[in-house]
């Protein structure tokens, strides 16, 4: 009896591992790994600048442009993921950039008006009495030496008369208010008068008919002291000669 119930014993033991073991293998599923994340859609923008110019006069078309593979402008062709080019439409034109990548396709646009040009002209003037009439200063915030943009629309003026007068060289000079060391205006002054060139040449002026000096605040134009006279003295003045 004691043999038969050993046996007995051991059979269930037995029966109860196996049990067991089946239910251990059969309790813990496999996860499937989550999905790769979507790639990202492109990001883009374009500018013009400027964006209203006289037929002739050349834009720069600034862009740029990110998870794209494939970047076009109307135009222009194909382009590599940011960058500037000069354009000059000859009528009213809008550039529409594509960017295709991986995760989809983007559009965006820039405008650039031409209106017909009309040279500056008038009886008996000479081109530096016109120079003068029609090229204006460009004024600066205080401290700064960035283009402002109530005053683009100068440049953009001063370089349409420029193209149409090819025959003037220009003198730039940087000017500041009297706040500050000399030395500290001096700088401030030449960063300005580089910035102006800068933005005429991108408008299509030679760089060889454009010089600069800075004055700081040398040879100010009002000596009040208060900020609308120090406003005053914020500016780079143009002056001409021929060529």
């Amino acid at each position: 009896m004691k043999v038969l119930f050993r046996i007995t014993v051991l059979a269930v033991t037995l029966a109860a591992i196996t049990i067991t073991g089946a239910c251990a293998k059969k309790k813990v599923a496999q996860v499937p790994p989550p999905p790769p994340p979507a790639p990202a859609a492109p990001a883009v923008s374009l500018t013009a600048h400027p964006d209203t110019l006289t037929s002739g006069q050349p834009a720069v078309l600034t862009w740029t442009t990110s998870n794209a593979a494939d970047v076009t402008i109307s135009g222009v062709g194909s382009v590599v993921a940011s960058g500037s080019k000069q354009v000059k439409p000859t009528e009213s034109t809008t550039y529409e950039l594509t960017a295709k990548g991986p995760g989809g396709e983007r559009e965006t646009s820039a405008r650039v008006t031409v209106t017909q040009s009309t040279a500056t002209s008038a009886p008996g003037l000479t081109d530096q009495e016109l120079f003068a009439r029609s090229v204006k200063d460009v004024y600066f915030d205080y401290d700064k030496y960035t283009i402002r943009a109530d005053e683009a629309h100068i440049t953009a003026a001063d370089a349409k008369f420029l193209n149409e007068h090819p025959n003037l060289v220009i003198v730039i000079e940087g000017h500041c208010d009297d706040r500050g060391s000399e030395e500290y205006n001096i700088a401030l002054g030449d960063n300005r008068a580089n910035t102006a060139k800068t933005d005429l040449v991108k408008l299509g002026i030679d760089p060889s008919r454009i010089k600069t000096i800075s004055y700081g605040k040398e040879k100010p134009f009002c000596t009040a002291d208060d900020e609308s006279c120090w406003q005053q003295n914020r500016r780079d003045h143009f002056t001409a000669a021929l060529h």
